[in-house]
C-alpha cells in the first residue's frame, strides 16, 4: 500500500507530536462505565427476549458492585492518602471521584427506569406481576405471606437492637439488610436491623391467581410487612431496606507473609469489614434513619444511592430462572463437539495426529476435560502440569488431577490464590488437592499467575511425548458455556519445551537462555508486543502495506497505545476489537486516523485475545491470554503463543473477518470517544455470536451425515522443528 501524502506529512509532524498528551487518551474508569453502559442498553433492548433483557440488567448490577468494591475504593484510598498524581487522561483521584459520581448515580437512575418503565410493565403482560411493595397484596396473598413468614423465615432471623449496651452492628459487605426505628416504652426512638438472610430464596412465588396469572414477592418485602413481630417490645415507626458495598481490595505483602495461604483467608475476613463506599437506601427513606446509618457508616452524600426500586438488582438472574417462561428466552445453545475432533477416539491419538484449535462456547470444553481425565487413567502418563486460576464449584478438572495424583501421576497444579473474589473457592480447591497427593504451588511472589496452560507428559514407543493445552480462558467448566474463549491443543515438541520451562520458572527453577514459542509476561511479552507493532509502522513507512487487528478485553497500556498511534500515523490500518475497557481515541487528525475500535456486547462474554500482523504478506496470528493493560504485561505471568498450521490460522481469520462484520451487537467508538451501534446495510443483518452458533451446529450436522469418513484433519501440524528463536 502507498503512503499518501498526508500520511507521510503526518509521519514527519509524529516527532514533534506529544503522543502522552493526556487529551489523547480516555480514563480507564469511564471507560469502564461505558462498557457497562453498553450491557445496559442490552437490558433495554425491545428486539430481545423479555428474559434475556433482565439478564443484561442483571448483570449491569453485579458489574457495578465489583467497579465499586475495587476500582472506587482504589481512587478512595488514593485520595485520602493524598495522592495526586494524574493518570494518562490528566485527572487526580479526587478529579475521577467527582465525575464517576455524576456517571454511577446517572447510572443507577437510568437502571431503575429500564426496570420499572419497561421491563415490569412487559413482565405483567406476559402473565408475570411482580409486586413492588407488601401493601400491595391481596387477602388471600397476605394470609399465605403471613404463613410462610412464621414457618420458613422467622427462625432464621436475628433481629438486632441498637441502645446504651448494644453497639450498633456490623453490617456486611454486600448484604441486604432492615433499618428501623423503634419506639421503647419509655417513648425513647432507637434504631433496629435485620439481614436479609442469604440462605432463603430471595424471590418467593405466590398462589396462582384465577386468570392464570403469576406473582412473585421479594424476600424483604415479606419480612418488612412482619418486622414488628420482630421487635414485640417495640413500636415500630418505620423499616427501610438498605445495602452497604465495603472497600474489598486489599493488598497483601508477601515479603511478610510467612503462609500466603494463611495471609490471604485473614484478608478475606477483612472484606466483610472493609470501609464503607456506598449506601444503598430505598427511596422516601425516613431522615431519622438515613442520619443515624451516615453517621455510624461514616459515607458522604456522594456515597449515598437512593434507589427507587428494588436494591440489588441481581437479583434478576434467580428471576430468570423461573419455570415456565422458556419462550421469553434465548433458545439455549448447547455446545457442539469440536469440528477437528472425534469423541470416541483417544485425545492423545488425535493430537498426535493433527493440532486442534476450539472455540468456545460455539464448540465443547469437553475435550480440554478429557484430556486431563484421560490422562489421570492413562498407564502412560507419567506427569500432569496445570495452572488454574478460576474453576467452577464443581470441577471435574479438579477431580480428574486428584485422581491423577491418586493415581500414582506426577501432578503440579499451581493454584492462583490471588484470583480476585475467587481466594476462598481456590483455598479449597488447594488444600483438597494437597490431600489427594498433588504438588501445589501458590504462584510467584509479587505475581498474579494468569496464564492457561496444562501439560501432559506420556511414556510412548519413541520416547517421552509432551501434550500440551494453552488458553485465552479460564480452566472453568461452567464459564466455558458463556465466555467466548480460544483453546489450542499440540504435541508439537517446541511448544511441550516451552511448556516445561513455565512449569520450571513457576516452580521455583530458573527459567531458560532459549525460548521457542510462547512468550511470557512480566519477562518480555510487551517488548514482543512493541516489536510487532513497531514492524508494521517500518513496513508503512517503507510503503508496504500494513495492518493489526487485535481482539482483546481491554487496553490501558500507555506503551501500546503510544506504539499504535506511532503505527497509526505511519499508515498502518488498525482495527482493534475491544470489549470493555479502552483508552485510546480514535480519529484524532495525525494520530489515530488509522484506528477504528469496536466493542462486541451479545449473549456471550466475549473473552478470547487475538492478534493478527500482516507482516508484509507473511502474516501471524498469536492468542494469549494477556490484554493490553499494565496489569497483564508487568504485574502477571502470561503467554503470548503462535497458531501457525494454515487451517488452523483460517479459522482464526475467519472469526476476525465475522468479528468485524458484525452489524447487530458491534458498537463503533467515534471521534468523542463515545460507542454508536453499528447498523445493518444492504448485506443484511450480521451476527458474530449468531453466525458462530450456526457454523459449529453445520459442523456437527455434516459430521453426523458422514459417521464413516473421518473428521477433516489440517493439512500440517505446527513445525517441530526446535529451532531457536530468541527473545526480543
Amino acid at each position: 500500500m502507498k503512503k499518501s501524502a498526508g500520511t507521510q506529512k503526518n509521519a514527519r509532524q509524529d516527532k514533534a507530536l506529544d503522543l502522552r498528551d493526556p487529551k489523547y487518551f480516555i480514563n480507564r474508569e469511564l471507560s469502564w462505565m461505558q462498557f457497562d453502559e453498553r450491557i445496559l442498553e442490552e437490558a433495554r433492548d425491545t428486539s430481545l427476549p423479555l428474559f434475556e433483557r433482565l439478564k443484561f440488567l442483571s448483570i449491569t448490577a453485579s458489574n457495578l458492585d465489583e467497579f465499586f468494591m475495587i476500582r472506587i475504593a482504589s481512587l478512595k484510598d488514593m485520595k485520602n492518602a493524598g495522592y495526586k498524581k494524574t493518570d494518562i487522561a490528566g485527572m487526580t483521584p479526587k478529579m475521577q471521584l467527582n465525575a464517576l459520581a455524576k456517571v454511577t448515580h446517572d447510572f443507577v437512575s437510568e437502571q431503575y427506569s429500564t426496570f420499572t418503565r419497561m421491563l415490569l410493565p412487559r413482565l405483567l403482560e406476559e402473565g408475570l406481576r411482580f409486586v413492588k411493595h407488601h401493601e400491595d397484596l391481596t387477602d388471600n396473598e397476605k394470609s399465605f405471606v403471613d404463613e410462610y413468614f412464621k414457618d420458613n423465615v422467622y427462625p432464621v432471623l436475628t433481629p438486632m437492637a441498637v441502645d446504651s449496651s448494644r453497639p450498633f452492628p456490623l453490617v456486611r459487605n454486600k448484604t441486604l439488610n432492615i433499618g428501623a426505628l423503634v419506639r421503647t416504652e419509655e417513648n425513647d426512638i432507637e434504631f433496629a436491623m435485620v439481614q436479609v438472610p442469604s440462605v432463603l430464596p430471595r424471590i418467593v412465588e405466590l398462589p396462582r391467581a384465577m386468570d392464570g396469572t403469576r406473582s412473585v414477592i421479594l424476600l424483604e418485602e415479606i419480612i418488612e410487612r412482619n418486622i414488628g413481630g420482630l421487635f414485640l417490645s417495640y413500636n415500630v415507626i418505620c423499616a427501610h431496606p438498605f445495602r452497604v458495598m465495603r472497600n474489598a481490595d486489599f493488598t497483601i505483602d508477601e515479603d511478610e507473609a510467612d503462609d500466603l495461604l494463611s495471609e490471604i483467608e485473614r484478608q478475606l475476613k477483612k472484606r466483610q469489614r472493609g470501609v464503607a463506599i456506598r449506601l444503598e437506601c430505598e427511596s422516601g427513606m425516613d431522615k431519622r434513619l438515613l442520619a443515624i446509618l451516615e453517621e455510624e457508616l461514616n459515607v458522604k452524600d456522594n456515597d449515598l444511592y437512593f434507589i427507587n426500586g428494588p436494591l440489588d438488582l441481581t437479583f434478576l438472574m434467580k428471576l430468570y430462572s423461573l419455570s415456565g417462561f422458556d419462550h421469553l428466552k434465548e433458545k439455549k445453545y448447547e455446545p457442539e463437539y469440536p469440528k477437528y475432533m472425534e469423541p470416541d477416539v483417544s485425545i492423545f491419538d488425535q493430537i498426535r495426529d493433527h493440532d486442534i484449535l476450539l472455540h468456545h462456547p460455539y464448540e465443547s470444553f469437553q475435550p480440554v476435560v478429557r484430556l486431563i481425565q484421560e490422562a489421570s487413567h492413562d498407564p502412560d502418563t507419567l506427569a500432569i502440569k496445570q495452572t488454574l486460576y478460576r474453576v467452577s464449584g464443581d470441577s471435574p478438572i479438579i477431580k480428574a488431577l486428584a485422581e491423577a495424583a491418586e493415581n500414582g501421576k506426577q501432578v503440579t497444579v499451581l493454584v492462583e490464590l490471588k484470583a480476585r473474589f475467587d481466594e476462598e473457592n481456590n483455598i479449597i480447591w488447594a488444600r483438597m488437592l494437597e490431600k489427594a497427593g498433588c504438588h501445589v504451588i501458590y504462584g510467584l511472589k509479587g505475581l498474579k499467575t494468569h496464564s492457561k496452560i496444562t501439560l501432559v507428559v506420556r511414556k510412548e514407543e519413541d520416547g517421552l511425548k509432551r501434550y500440551v493445552h494453552l488458553g485465552t480462558g479460564n480452566y472453568n467448566d461452567t464459564t466455558a458455556k458463556i465466555y467466548s474463549d480460544i483453546g489450542f491443543l499440540t504435541c508439537a515438541e517446541p511448544y511441550g519445551e516451552d511448556a516445561t520451562a513455565v512449569f520450571n520458572m513457576l516452580s521455583g527453577y530458573s527459567e531458560p537462555a532459549i525460548w521457542n514459542k510462547l512468550s511470557l509476561a512480566p519477562l518480555w511479552l510487551k517488548d514482543r508486543f512493541l516489536y510487532l507493532i513497531r514492524r508494521e509502522a517500518e513496513h508503512a513507512e517503507n510503503g508496504r502495506e500494513a495492518r493489526i487487528i487485535a481482539k482483546i478485553n481491554s487496553l490501558c497500556d500507555p506503551d501500546i497505545i503510544e506504539a499504535l498511534y506511532k503505527a497509526s500515523n505511519a499508515g498502518v490500518k488498525i482495527e482493534l476489537i475491544i470489549r470493555g475497557i479502552c483508552c485510546l481515541r480514535t480519529g484524532i487528525p495525525g494520530v489515530s486516523e488509522n484506528i477504528t475500535v469496536r466493542s462486541i456486547v451479545g449473549t456471550y462474554l466475549e473473552h478470547a485475545r487475538i492478534f493478527y500482523f500482516l507482516n508484509e504478506g507473511k502474516e501471524e496470528f498469536y492468542c494469549a491470554s494477556s490484554d493490553w493493560m499494565p496489569r497483564n504485561l508487568e504485574r502477571r505471568v502470561e503467554i503470548l503463543f503462535p497458531i501457525e498450521t494454515p487451517a488452523l490460522t483460517e479459522d482464526l481469520r475467519h472469526i476476525l473477518q465475522i468479528q468485524l462484520s458484525d452489524n447487530t451487537k458491534a458498537r463503533l467508538m467515534t471521534d468523542d470517544g463515545n460507542y454508536i451501534r453499528i447498523t445493518p446495510g444492504r448485506s443484511g443483518r450480521i451476527g458474530a455470536q449468531k453466525t458462530f452458533m450456526k457454523e459449529a451446529q453445520d459442523a456437527a450436522k455434516a459430521r453426523e451425515g458422514n459417521k464413516n469418513d473421518r473428521v477433516f484433519i489440517p493439512e500440517e501440524r505446527q513445525s517441530d522443528s526446535n529451532e531457536e528463536v530468541l527473545k526480543i
